[in-house]
């Protein structure tokens, strides 16, 4: 018994000698935490601090490189128009030359029509050749036989329709001043019933109206030679024209017949109603538009002066007269009327 009570003795002392120790270091723990809690508040500080600054970096990082990409992007584009205004001026040279080369080789090539369609290259060469050196021989106008067949196939195959009577080609020469010369042979009979007509391709080649006639309500199947057989006897014909169809090479009805001298025209006039391949041809002259366009206009144009400034008169005049008659009106609208009133009834009262 006396050994239990010592040891629950000494089991109670250290219990207290453990409160008391743990009484004794309960302060400094609770100091640490205090502590622990000041620096935790100031990292936090210090974090933010830090996150702000690096998100400033990264702003400016980012401001550097979207400026960046800016000019890049200006760059590149400043390159792109240079190019493309380099390649529009290069297209544009490009097609000033090939317009400057096409007047010069219209210039230098000659359209002869009212070929025959066996025709070659070989007999226009041999015709033309006199003249000066020929560059190419191009055949237009043909019909070929099959719907098929494109137009070169058929010039270089020979494969013609056999309703086709005629056919037109080019001949281009090396030097202009040749072009001019080989006109000479316009009017030649190159093949029995068939006389050829040479002219320049250009477009400055202008037609003589005053030499020319227009004849309508042709036969659609007529050849140039029977036009030409039909006025002859009014004088020397230089060129005829008939109008046909590309596609089926048909004649579309009316034509044209060039004469050397003005004097032909007269006796052409009088072969209007004539008949030619069972038809009654028409006959008339041949009437530049723009002159008919201007010369009405410029005729009437005094006239309709004259007219406009005698309405402007007239105009005025009238203008004064109303404002003459509208004076005496608003005098007579002034209040005098209300002082003739008081007196009528004045009158009627007496």
């Amino acid at each position: 018994k006396g050994k239990k009570k010592r040891k629950r003795a000494e089991e109670g002392e250290e219990v207290s000698e453990d409160q008391s120790l743990s009484n004794i270091e309960e302060p400094p723990v609770k100091a640490k935490k205090a502590r622990k809690k000041e620096r935790s508040e100031a990292e936090k500080k210090l974090s933010q601090r830090e996150n702000a600054l690096k998100q400033a970096d990264e702003e400016e990082d980012q401001k550097l490189f979207q400026s960046k990409v800016k000019q890049k992007k200006k760059a590149s584009q400043a390159i792109t128009k240079s190019v493309v205004n380099s390649a529009t001026d290069a297209t544009a040279k490009q097609q000033k030359r090939k317009q400057v080369a096409d007047k010069t080789a219209e210039r230098r090539t000659v359209f002869v029509g009212n070929l025959p369609v066996n025709c070659t290259v070989q007999v226009l060469t041999s015709l033309f050749k006199k003249y000066g050196p020929i560059q190419s021989v191009r055949f237009r106008s043909l019909i070929p036989a099959e719907d098929t067949v494109s137009k070169k196939v058929a010039a270089i195959k020979h494969k013609v329709h056999p309703n086709a009577k005629s056919v037109n080609a080019y001949v281009v020469f090396k030097e202009e001043c040749d072009a001019q010369e080989a006109l000479k042979e316009n009017g030649t009979e190159i093949a029995s019933g068939f006389h050829i007509r040479v002219d320049t391709a250009s477009k400055t080649s202008s037609h003589d109206s005053k030499r020319s006639v227009f004849l309508g309500n042709l036969s659609y199947d007529i050849r140039d030679d029977a036009v030409r057989e039909h006025f002859q006897d009014c004088g020397d014909v230089v060129g005829v024209r008939v109008v046909r169809d590309r596609t089926t090479g048909l004649g579309k009805g009316f034509g044209y017949v060039l004469f050397e001298n003005t004097d032909a025209v007269h006796l052409a006039l009088k072969l209007n109603n004539s008949v030619l391949m069972g038809r009654k041809i028409r006959v008339q002259r041949v009437t530049d538009k723009k002159k008919e366009q201007k010369g009405p206009d410029q005729s009437r144009a005094p006239k309709d002066r004259a007219d406009k400034k005698r309405k402007k008169e007239k105009s005025f005049s009238n203008d004064s007269f109303v404002g003459e008659k509208a004076n005496p009106l608003k005098k007579s609208t002034k209040p005098k009327r209300l002082k003739t009133t008081p007196r009528s009834k004045a009158g009627k009262n007496k």
